[in-house]
C-alpha cells in the first residue's frame, strides 16, 4: 500500500511538473523568454515594491546562479531594472515587464482553472492544504538528515 501511494505521488507530481514546465515554455516564447523566467516575473509583479535576488531565489526555489542568469536575461530584454548591479539590490519590473507579467497572470488563471476542472472548492482546499503539509514534512525530514 505504501509503495503504491509513493508511486502515485511521485508520478503525479512529476507529470504535473513536466506539464507546468511545458506550459510555461510555450507561453513565454511569445516574448522571447524561457519558461524559467515566468516565475521571476510573476513574483516581481506580486511585489511592486521590488525584491532582491536573494528573495527571488527563495520564492522561486532556485539557486543563486540560476537567478543571476535569469535576471541578466530579463534585464537585457528590458523587463526588469534595479538601482545597482549587486545581489542585494532591489529589482522591479519595467513597464514592458509589467505587460508581460500581466500576460502571465492571465495565463496562470487560465491554466489553474483548466487544471482544476471537476474539483469543488472543498477539494481544492484539501488538496492545497495536503500538498503544503507533505512539502513541509519532506523538508523537515530532509533537514533532520
Amino acid at each position: 500500500m505504501k509503495q503504491e501511494r509513493f508511486q502515485a505521488f511521485v508520478t503525479g507530481i512529476s507529470v504535473c511538473y513536466k506539464y507546468i514546465q511545458k506550459i510555461k515554455s510555450l507561453e513565454m516564447t511569445e516574448f522571447g523568454l524561457k519558461g524559467a523566467h515566468a516565475m521571476f516575473l510573476f513574483f516581481l509583479h506580486s511585489h511592486p515594491e521590488g525584491l532582491t535576488a536573494a528573495q527571488l531565489s527563495q520564492l522561486c526555489a532556485e539557486d543563486k546562479a540560476a537567478v543571476s542568469r535569469s535576471l541578466a536575461s530579463l534585464a537585457d530584454k528590458g523587463y526588469i531594472e534595479s538601482d545597482e548591479k549587486k545581489y542585494r539590490s532591489v529589482i522591479r519590473l519595467t513597464e514592458s515587464g509589467k505587460a508581460v507579467a500581466s500576460h502571465i497572470d492571465v495565463m496562470i488563471e487560465r491554466w489553474v482553472e483548466s487544471g482544476g476542472d471537476g474539483l469543488t472548492e472543498q477539494d481544492r482546499e484539501i488538496f492545497y492544504n495536503s500538498l503544503e503539509l507533505i512539502s513541509n514534512n519532506l523538508r523537515d525530514h530532509l533537514e533532520e538528515m
